[in-house]
């Protein structure tokens, strides 16, 4: 869980009147890592804001895995995996992951 970009200000202004980032680190109660960067990130950019998160697939990206899906319906797992370069069983936890499954759902006679 990030901290408040409230808390981010305070302690940028304890540090802006002459306090070190150990003394800001005692009286705010937060990591002396966390400070240095956000000290770093206020000389850098003047902002305090938590950077978005970036999402990267390692290997399955779920768009490119459901369209080849709708090409390929009747497709093996193991195909699947090479048509993408991974494993069948990163294939069988992305289909976990999004939800996808691979019931046939025939009748028997």
């Amino acid at each position: 869980m990030a901290y408040s970009e409230d808390l981010r200000k305070k302690v940028i202004e304890y540090l802006g009147k002459g306090h070190s980032q150990r003394e800001a680190q005692r009286v705010y109660g937060v990591g002396l890592s966390a400070i240095n960067k956000w000290h770093q990130q206020y000389q850098k950019t003047g902002d305090l804001k938590d950077p978005r998160p970036r999402r990267s697939f390692k290997k399955l990206d779920p768009e490119k895995l459901t369209a080849y899906m709708k090409e390929h319906p009747d497709a093996y797992l193991k195909e699947i995996g090479e048509a993408f370069s991974c494993s069948d069983t990163a294939v069988l936890k992305a289909f976990r992951r999004l939800g996808i499954t691979r019931k046939k759902n025939e009748t028997i006679p």
